[in-house]
């Protein structure tokens, strides 16, 4: 097992190398049956390839063993279930803010800045290097990665860097790439309440990098999974309260491979149950120890359809508010009938909704696809500059 010190080297040392060899080995390991590609990790890395603690990973001879999510949720989960209900995180993340950050991309520059020192969140300010020391201002993207709510994701992690950093330069725009706290020890709302935090946060910032680089008055919510699902409620949110955030103006939301659920299952989530990605089961495990205790999947957080079909007036103020949203998602990831559901429910509501459906591909596929990131981050750069 890696430790953080031994992935750090390696990270310097044959970060390049690395990278491509772990994609080829990951795509490898998706699509084979072959036993020596049997999965050990958690769900940390395998629903967006990296994007938690590295620490975890393992190697067999020169192939990347990971935990099938079918045989062992919650080790791919990256915790422990004790008997009496409770969690244990093995190997939970550390960090001191602000965290000095390396260069991970030489066309960005990044800074680290606390959020809420007594709730240990924090966010990473992504700008182009092109407009440091310009008087140009850019539309603000403010971005809030996955985890299913229940996984130690930060944002601190090299793909989750290079995802922003696309974003940044194909747009361009300033990305604030924002931490919040985990479930079950904190239970929706909270991660809800920590994002609208960092709204207020930006709003009353006094960081002079965003003051002079970022156009409060064009700022998008764009959210990965558990993120997508944090964007769109916290847009709602935002649509009620919309005058306390000024200067800071919500123009639209970017729901990314969106994580919703419901009692009720979808032929996508039937047809891919045993998602090596996205398990059924492990969803189910997400949801449990994410939502209140005592709710079901049809609880508001989790099946906004069935929210918006008994509350007529739920959406209201996104109307008025002319709040935009765009849904990506592909066929090959076991939530897409969800977000098909939804694309017509805000359509049938009057709300302005785009989509970007592909075929193919997986569960937050464009971590691990260059291209598919580039397609992505043109269909946000169009949507953006609308």
């Amino acid at each position: 097992m890696f430790t953080s010190s031994l992935w750090n080297f390696l990270c310097r040392r044959k970060l390049r190398k690395i990278n491509v060899d772990f994609k080829k080995s990951y795509v490898k390991a998706i699509k084979s049956q072959d036993k020596h590609y049997k999965y050990t990790t958690s769900l940390h890395y395998q629903y967006s390839l990296l994007l938690a603690n590295l620490s975890n990973l393992i190697t067999m001879s020169d192939q990347i063993v990971l935990i099938d999510p079918n045989v062992d949720p919650y080790g791919y989960l990256g915790i422990i279930r004790n008997a009496d209900g409770s969690i244990t995180r093995p190997d939970l993340p550390t960090r001191s803010f602000p965290t000095p950050t390396a260069d991970h991309d030489s066309s960005v520059f990044t800074k680290d800045v606390v959020i809420n020192p007594a709730k240990d969140t924090w966010a990473r300010i992504f700008i182009p290097r092109e407009v440091v020391n310009s008087e140009d201002k850019l539309p603000l993207v403010v971005y809030f990665h996955g985890g299913g709510f229940v996984m130690a994701v930060t944002v601190d992690t090299l793909i989750l860097q290079k995802f922003c950093a696309t974003l940044v330069a194909e747009i361009p725009a300033i990305i604030v790439s924002v931490d919040y706290r985990y479930a079950p020890e904190n239970r929706l709302p909270a991660a809800y309440d920590d994002c609208m935090e960092s709204l207020h946060w930006i709003k009353n910032t006094t960081d002079d990098l965003l003051k002079k680089y970022a156009d409060f008055s064009k700022c998008f919510l764009l959210g990965t999974s558990a993120g997508g699902n944090i964007a769109y409620h916290v847009g709602l949110c935002v649509a009620g309260v919309s005058e306390q955030l000024k200067p800071l103006e919500i123009k639209g939301l970017i729901l990314h491979h969106g994580f919703f659920g419901g009692n009720e299952r979808t032929k996508s989530e039937l047809r891919l149950a045993h998602d090596k990605i996205l398990s059924l089961n492990v969803s189910d495990i997400m949801w449990e120890l994410g939502l209140p205790i005592g709710s079901d999947r049809d609880h508001p957080y989790c099946n906004p359809v069935m929210e918006i079909r008994s509350n007529e007036n739920l959406l209201d103020r996104v109307k008025i508010q002319g709040l935009k949203i765009l849904m990506i998602d592909c066929d090959g990831d076991p939530l897409i009938d969800r977000q098909i559901e939804l694309l017509k429910v805000l359509k049938e509501k009057g709300v302005q909704v785009v989509d970007s459906f592909s075929e193919g591909g997986l569960h937050g596929c464009e971590f691990f696809d260059d291209m598919k990131l580039k397609d992505m981050a043109l269909v946000v750069k169009e949507f953006v500059r609308a």
